[in-house]
């Protein structure tokens, strides 16, 4: 079988003992494992199965079908939504009329089986009306090019005869239920239909016999346009040329950034950047423009995308970003102005009021593709359905003519009514969602709690350090917990300019750019002052103080880049504002700290970025400092063994008598990274459980 085709994965061994619904989540989940046959969230299963009513113990004919916002994928049996066919079939009855469809996704609570709390989606009538045990319904790139080209009704019978069936665009709803119903009535040997603009439905009367012709038409229509596109240059042939891998990264840091302060306006976006062959394909063609501007055709596609992309304006020949950094103010004002429009041109009387008219898709020629969403998740799945939006066009374009959606039906689709309660729906957004912070240091107790604690509020964190195996610890166990979405580490020595402005560089890259800086690499040392040597003042002068600056400058340029404010968080220490014996190259270091930070904050406030410190003290679990010699200085000093001695000693120490722990310091962090001290610099905050030397006032 040639590699770009399909496997049937389906093992019957395995599915043999197998109840019906268990046999349907096995279907799912194989048919949402790869993306070539449905997009991340997009298409949809379903089973009618007999069951015992709750009520009455009688059997009943029961459909089970994915639930509304679910992906198959990845979705477990209670991601399925179960409906009595018997009042489903009810609703037949009441129906007025595809002027009032809408009024009947209402009622489809009322059809619900065994209390199940799993809201029925929009495209249940579609399921249910098939007379056909089980359904399939899924959105192939393959299949929607055929879906999408100006003569689809044609191409589908030139490729499928008599076995799959074509029906013309109709938005998802009750309406297009009754037409499948109709159609498989009229048509009992065909095991399936190509709906226009929109995806494939097969059907079976038993869960393999569903998935089989699932399989089959989809590779059939992959290899008819292979052979009908072969030799054939894609998208009109090539105008540009790709940068080179390290120039396209180079770029793309420059102008996410920059976008990303644009179309933040309403809550803060993050980026997501694409470079793979079939982007860069898309993006170097000569009729990238006219193809992008005529928008995508199915509405997953389009839903997740907008109505079109916006086209940078950038030459990879003379590869001048300041130029097309200039100009994008001008392209991101005239995007929103024909997006307005657009909304006025097919508003109705009822429609919601206009969201943001931001672009969602960014194509830069030579360099890829950037999108923004509100959350890396969202962003990066929106790029996911483009590329596929550039995978039908490809085809589409090369054996037809490919249509987008007419514009006020994909107007009707993005304002849709029941979409806009949808969104009403969704939960309020955590405190930090949407923002990114870059916390060096980041593989340390302190580090790692506090990226923990800004993650927990939405953030995505850029976790940074130099050791580099700790570093891949912490970040396999970060994701494992937030998702790969929500973290990114780099190696990064703080004390080299290059490798800082790199680390930055490769956090615009992964999330746009970045909102908070925890800076928070360090040592500590022990010393009486003749012992001090200078290299040991100076690798303490490199580290927390260098470092600090390097790190604070760097992200100065890229808040004002950004325009969006931003917050600085620096972890100094109780030492750099109450003096200890034997450690004066550590105090003064901290001390160096702490007065750089009250200058950012003067220098900071005219652009909205606040600067401020976190003072520890004595934080010894999970400490990367509270190893080696300076334990081993530290417990000398005080006549005790090993750690939880030395931690009792500290404790007593302090006016509370309580240990600070790094989820303490990780706590003030946040305070300082979230919007409940906006109106907060060039403050100190001490977190050492009580130190009377360190008072600041």
């Amino acid at each position: 079988m040639p590699a770009n085709r399909l496997s049937n994965l389906w093992d019957e061994s395995r599915a043999a003992s197998m109840s019906e619904p268990e046999r349907l989540l096995y279907r799912s989940n194989l048919l949402g494992s790869d993306k070539r046959i449905t997009n991340y969230g997009g298409g949809n299963t379903s089973a009618k199965v007999i069951a015992a009513d709750p009520l009455t113990g009688a059997d009943v004919e029961v459909l089970w079908v994915k639930g509304s916002g679910g992906d198959v994928g990845s979705m477990k049996l209670d991601g399925f939504s179960t409906l009595y066919m018997e009042k489903l079939n009810a609703l037949k009855g009441i129906y007025r009329g595809v002027a009032f469809e809408d009024e009947m996704v209402a009622l489809l609570p009322h059809c619900t089986f065994n209390l199940n709390p799993r809201a029925a989606s929009i495209d249940t009538p579609l399921h249910a009306f098939v007379p056909r045990a089980h359904v399939d319904h899924m959105h192939a790139d393959a299949i929607i090019a055929i879906a999408a080209s100006a003569n689809s009704r044609e191409l589908t019978r030139e490729v499928f005869g008599d076995r799959i069936g074509w029906l013309p665009w109709k938005r998802p709803g009750f309406e297009l239920g009754l037409w499948l119903e109709a159609f498989c009535r009229d048509n009992p040997q065909a095991d399936g239909v190509v709906l226009e603009s929109h995806g494939l439905f097969t059907w079976g009367d038993r869960a393999r016999a569903c998935c089989d012709p699932t399989i089959d038409v989809i590779n059939a229509a992959t290899a008819w346009l292979e052979q009908k596109t072969a030799g054939k240059p894609a998208f009109g042939g090539a105008v540009h040329g790709s940068l080179a891998p390290a120039e396209r990264r180079r770029v793309a840091a420059a102008l996410m950034p920059a976008i990303r302060g644009m179309v933040s306006g309403a809550q803060p976006m993050v980026g997501h950047f694409d470079d793979s062959e079939a982007v860069l394909e898309f993006v170097n063609a000569r009729d990238m423009k006219p193809l992008a501007a005529l928008g995508t055709s199915c509405p997953d596609h389009f839903l997740r995308t907008k109505i079109r992309p916006l086209v940078v304006d950038f030459d990879p020949a003379k590869a001048d970003v300041e130029v097309t950094l200039a100009g994008l103010s001008g392209a991101v004002a005239a995007y929103r102005n024909d997006y307005a429009a657009y909304y006025e041109r097919c508003k109705r009387p009822d429609s919601p009021p206009i969201r943001d008219p931001n672009a969602v898709v960014w194509l830069v020629p030579g360099v890829g593709m950037i999108t923004f969403a509100k959350d890396k998740a969202t962003a990066r799945i929106s790029a996911e359905f483009y590329v596929n939006a550039i995978n039908v066009m490809r085809g589409a374009s090369a054996v037809s003519e490919y249509r987008g959606l007419p514009e006020q039906e994909a107007f009707d689709i993005e304002y849709w009514l029941l979409e806009e309660a949808k969104l009403q729906r969704m939960p309020k957004p955590k405190s930090l969602a949407g923002r990114v912070a870059l916390i060096t240091g980041g593989a340390g107790g302190i580090g790692s709690a506090t990226a923990q604690r800004l993650a927990a509020e939405g953030a995505c964190v850029v976790l940074a350090d130099i050791d580099a195996q700790a570093l891949g610890g912490v970040e396999q166990a970060f994701a494992a917990k937030f998702s790969t979405d929500a973290v990114h580490a780099v190696t990064m020595n703080v004390t080299d300019e290059n490798a800082v402005a790199e680390a930055f560089a490769d956090a615009c890259v992964r999330f746009g750019g970045v909102d908070i800086l925890v800076s928070n690499a360090g040592i500590a040392s022990s010393s009486p002052v003749e012992d001090t040597t200078l290299e040991l003042w100076n690798r303490n002068m490199d580290i927390l103080s260098t470092g600090y600056f390097l790190v604070s400058r760097e992200a100065f340029r890229l808040l004002k880049r950004q325009n969006m404010g931003g917050s600085i968080v620096f972890i100094a220490s109780k030492n750099g504002l109450a003096a200890s014996p034997g450690a004066s190259a550590y105090c003064a270091a901290k001390a160096s700290e702490i007065h750089l930070a009250r200058c950012l904050a003067l220098e900071g406030a005219p652009s909205g970025i606040r600067v401020n410190v976190v003072n520890p003290d004595a934080v010894l679990r999970g400490s990367k400092i509270w190893t080696g010699e300076w334990l081993d200085a530290r417990a000398k000093a005080y006549g005790k063994k090993d750690l939880s001695e030395l931690e009792e000693v500290y404790r007593e120490r302090s006016l509370l008598k309580r240990s600070v722990l790094p989820e303490d310091i990780a706590e003030a962090v946040y305070f300082f990274s979230s919007e409940v001290s906006s109106k907060s610099t060039g403050n100190i905050l001490n977190v050492d459980a009580g130190n009377v030397q360190a008072f600041t006032r």
